[in-house]
């Protein structure tokens, strides 16, 4: 009788850096919509190839990786500013409020506005949502301002 060998728990060695690579640029780009083929392309491998592989290496499909990274930033984004869950959701990326909201709770175990409610309840500081796209603590896409940056006037 022939013995079956498992499935390997991730991928090659000469194939982890190509998907480190892709990895990488989903964690600084997942404001931005990132798909399945852009990923595989950073990687170098066909996007079924990258698929299976990213899957088996990171136990997280390339799209749930992205979602998390997200979810991830908007935490930071509700605990620490005054933006509402809609500015939030559309500054880490997420295009529907709704998808945003599913996710959240799926990951979190809470809405994004509970979540919200508990970290303001504590008393910590928050920063105004006008520094925090101002200064680049949230994502924004279009070209970036090289001019001085100077407090708008209702953020001082």
């Amino acid at each position: 009788m022939g013995r079956v060998s498992a499935a390997p728990r991730r991928a090659a060695d000469d194939l982890l850096v190509h998907l480190r690579r892709a990895r990488d640029y989903a964690d600084r780009h997942y404001a931005d919509p990132v798909d399945l083929s852009t990923l595989a392309g950073v990687a170098g491998i066909s996007k079924y190839h990258f698929q299976r592989l990213f899957t088996t290496t990171y136990g997280l499909s390339p799209a749930a990786y992205v979602s998390a990274r997200r979810v991830e930033r908007a935490q930071d984004l509700l605990r620490a500013t005054n933006l509402t869950v809609t500015e939030v959701c559309h500054a880490v990326g997420f295009s529907s409020l709704g998808s945003f909201s599913s996710r959240f709770r799926e990951i979190v175990g809470e809405s994004p506005s509970e979540f919200q409610r508990r970290w303001a309840a504590t008393g910590a500081p928050r920063i105004p949502g006008c520094f925090v796209f101002m200064w680049g603590l949230a994502e924004r896409r279009g070209p970036v301002a090289s001019e001085e940056k100077s407090p708008p006037a209702g953020c001082a």
